[in-house]
């Protein structure tokens, strides 16, 4: 089945958004983008140099000491009229990911997200408070908070508005100015939001947003002099390439969000119907392309016939044009996303018995994957031990809490793991066991808290982000000690 693509957006902003203006590369460099539905290259997006990289660091550095001047209500002024603006964009949003990446509208939640994500920190900046002490005779001591200066954020493609806001409005609101590197298989959201800060007015530098690889304006940014704190949301490779960086540069700040390899455990006397919802769900929204999506589902061996039965019969989509109200699985990003996946899936047929996912896909192009399930997997297996980023899943089987907490546990990732059982006791004694940032309980991933912090073990990161911790990331402690004559 071949897929036409009409989308209802004609136009949209593909140059780079640097001190407050839009500009194309300073050598006029560009690159495609192709649809992952049809194959097909619709547009051409300009790609940052090394001088429009140094030029946007410049505009946000020098945008610096008078954003930082503002007090907080003067910041949140900016981030609250910014909000409106993302929520009226949301049909277009939700078209301009589809095509970039492929992402159904249908499943569309960021405009939402990050409108509240702008409401909430417009209101916290007065937050960012020091404490006292009078606990050493004959001072007065204190602490200050105080902003870096130049923030780098480079943000993922899979969900890239709300990483966007999700990095820059703590950021600002802590007083910082910021460079956003956009990622090349979705820069078109971000360019959106570009035209929507400057419709807000924002001053110039505030807020700077580039399009282009990581190996050009990203490894830029990751070694810059005047950037003191670098955000990112992607895969280990590139984390370690970025912390690398840092240590070698001005030994900035480095907050890593990473990849998953996230197990969901079912116990036997779990409600079965849920978990096979939750789960199926989990390793199926975006395509799989989640760094939390639970790929390695363990189910005790006295209900795993019932419960493989559930998953096969729910774990069907609706495949096709991510721009139709109907469809709510995409293609893979792009090419190399599918043929990555699909490797994997070769592995698994190796290693494993494929139940799901022989039959092949009913589009003849675009990069789609039909929804996969490997059941009797050896443990050390590829797709066992390796991020897939792709709609497919591993049901194995356990007999005991020892047995299974080893097998969860034996990965170098900790992002996301889930226990589905009855029994309190029980589930408070996996999450304590579980090497892992996030642990969900007859819930899984995506499930989240705002007001929770969001991070990985292990090799899924360093630092957490969240409401309530992220302005944190943004903000330096300065110890003050002033001697006072009692006298």
């Amino acid at each position: 089945m071949s897929i036409t693509q009409t989308p209802n957006v004609k136009s949209f902003e593909t140059r780079l958004f640097i001190n407050g203006k839009f500009v194309e590369a300073s050598d006029g460099g560009k690159f495609d983008l192709i649809s992952p539905a049809t194959g097909e290259r619709f547009t051409q997006v300009s790609e940052a140099t090394e001088d429009d990289t140094n030029a946007a660091v410049a505009a946000a550095k020098a945008a610096f000491p008078s954003w930082s001047a503002l007090s907080p209500s003067g910041r949140g002024a900016y981030l609250k009229k910014l909000a409106p603006f993302i929520l009226e964009a949301k049909d277009e949003l939700a078209e301009l990911e589809a095509l970039s990446m492929g992402r159904p509208v249908s499943k569309y939640f960021e405009a939402e997200l990050s409108a509240d994500y702008l409401s909430y920190y417009a209101e916290v900046g007065i937050q960012a408070l020091g404490t006292s002490s009078l606990n050493t005779p004959g001072f007065v001591n204190m602490t200050m908070r105080q902003p870096f200066g130049v923030v780098g954020a480079i943000i993922p493609w899979n969900v890239p508005v709300m990483f966007l806001i999700g990095k820059s409005a703590p950021a600002l609101m802590a007083g910082n100015t910021i460079v956003v590197k956009s990622s090349e298989k979705a820069p078109l959201t971000s360019a959106k939001v570009a035209t929507l800060i400057e419709k807000v007015g924002f001053p110039p530098g505030v807020i700077n947003i580039i399009s282009g690889h990581g190996h050009i304006s990203g490894n830029v940014l990751s070694h810059h002099m005047d950037i003191r704190v670098i955000s990112f949301t992607g895969s280990g490779r590139t984390g370690r390439l970025i912390q690398a960086a840092s240590a070698k540069s001005n030994l900035k700040n480095v907050i890593l969000e990473l990849g998953g390899k996230s197990p969901a455990i079912i116990f036997e006397d779990a409600n079965i119907d849920k978990a096979v919802e939750d789960t199926k769900h989990s390793v199926q929204w975006n395509s799989g392309q989640v760094c939390m999506a639970n790929s390695r589902i363990y189910v005790h061996v006295s209900i795993a016939p019932t419960f493989i039965e559930k998953f096969q019969k729910a774990f069907v989509v609706e495949s096709g044009d991510p721009l139709l109200a109907s469809v709510n699985h995409g293609p893979q990003a792009d090419e190399m996303q599918y043929k990555q996946v699909q490797a994997y899936i070769d592995q698994g047929m190796k290693d494993g018995k494929m139940i799901m996912g022989a039959e092949a896909s009913k589009h003849t192009n675009g990069f789609f994957v039909q929804p996969t399930v490997f059941v009797d997997t050896p443990e050390n297996s590829r797709i066992m031990k390796e991020e897939i980023f792709g709609p497919v899943a591993v049901i194995n089987t356990f007999k005991d809490e020892d047995e299974v907490v080893a097998k969860a546990n034996d990965t170098e990732f900790g992002l996301y793991a889930s226990v589905y059982t009855k029994d309190v006791s029980r589930a408070l004694r996996m999450a304590k066991k579980l090497e892992s940032g996030n642990v969900g309980v007859n819930c899984t991933s995506p499930t989240g808290a705002l007001d929770m912090p969001f991070g990985g073990y292990k090799a899924s990161g360093v630092g957490r982000e969240g409401w309530t911790v992220s302005m944190d990331n943004y903000l330096e402690t300065k110890s003050v000690y002033i001697s006072v004559d009692d006298a």
